[in-house]
């Protein structure tokens, strides 16, 4: 799959930036550079997007390959319908990827048991 252009890239930004609950302004913050930059990105303007695709990743918690080519986004639409994921839930994944390996594995444990509760 070949990379996106500049106005998909910006597309992919806007909408990321809008699910977890950002303005142009806080994700501009957050990776250190204007609320201009931010617009011109969603734009298509990408300006220096290139050098900062890791940083807004990070931020939107997403993976660069999703920011430059979608992939992430229909492997997460097969998986969870049309519902996007939540703030809540971004941000447990934030969380848990901050995480060591065995707070991860004890994570994980609690997550099923706790899902097998509501289950009943």
């Amino acid at each position: 799959m070949q990379p996106a252009d500049n106005f998909e890239i910006g597309a992919r930004i806007r909408a990321a930036r809008e699910r977890v609950g950002l303005t142009q302004a806080a994700l501009a913050l957050q990776v250190g550079v204007t609320r201009s930059a931010v617009a011109q990105w969603e734009t298509g303007r990408a300006g220096q997007v290139g050098g900062h695709l890791a940083q807004i990743a990070a931020v939107l918690g997403l993976g660069i390959d999703h920011l430059l080519r979608g992939g992430a986004a229909q492997s997460l639409a097969q998986e969870f319908g049309e519902r996007a994921l939540t703030g809540d839930e971004l941000a447990l994944l934030r969380l848990y990827r901050n995480c060591q390996a065995d707070d991860r594995t004890i994570l994980l444990r609690m997550a099923r048991r706790f899902s097998q509760i509501e289950e009943k």
